[in-house]
Formats: structure tokens, sequence, C-alpha cells
């Protein structure tokens, strides 16, 4: 059940960091609303991945799933550049989460 914790902890990670480009600085009442509830929702669910997964495992692909789903999102919704090197070190992070998940105690 951690790592189903941790997996919504990352989506929701990815929520709030495309949230805080639509909140202009907090000064939009929803789009913060949105990216707060959200950034507390995800912060909990690491919480609790965390009380059974070693920490560093549980931070890293939490990272790892909010870094690759904002930047993907970045480049869909915000025309952010992509290149075959951005892909490749996009998808190194996904084979990085996937090696921690497969090779760890938990």
């Amino acid at each position: 059940m951690a790592w189903v914790y941790l997996v919504f902890a990352g989506l929701l990670e990815v929520c709030w960091a495309i949230g805080l480009k639509y909140t202009e600085g907090f000064t939009r009442l929803w789009p913060s609303v949105f990216t707060l509830i959200t950034l507390a929702a995800s912060m909990y669910l690491l919480a609790k991945a965390a009380q059974i997964l070693p920490i560093g495992t549980a931070y890293a692909v939490w990272v790892g799933i909010g870094a690759f789903g904002a930047s993907v999102l970045g480049i869909v919704l915000f025309q952010e550049s992509i290149s075959i090197l951005r892909v490749v070190f996009l998808a190194l992070l996904v084979v990085s989460i996937l090696g921690l998940k497969f090779t760890g105690n938990n």
C-alpha cells in the first residue's frame, strides 16, 4: 500500500507543480486553492508512504515522478522546448524510479 500512496503523492506533486504556473504568484484565487490543496495532499501521502518505505527511496521516487510529470506537461501545456537529450534524460528518470522500486527491500 505504501507504493500506492507514493505514486499518488507523486501524481499530486505534478498537479501542484503545474498549478504554480497558473497561480501567477498566488494572485489568482482558484488556481492557488487547487495548488495548496494538492500540495498538502501530496505531502500527506508522501508521509504515509515514508512510514513504511525508506525515506531516501520515498523522497527520490516522489521527486522523480513530479519532475517527470511536470516536464512532460510543461512541454505539452506551455510549449517548453523538447530535444532528444531532454527525452533521454526524462527516460532515465523513469528508469531510476523503476530501479528504486524493483531493487529495494521494501
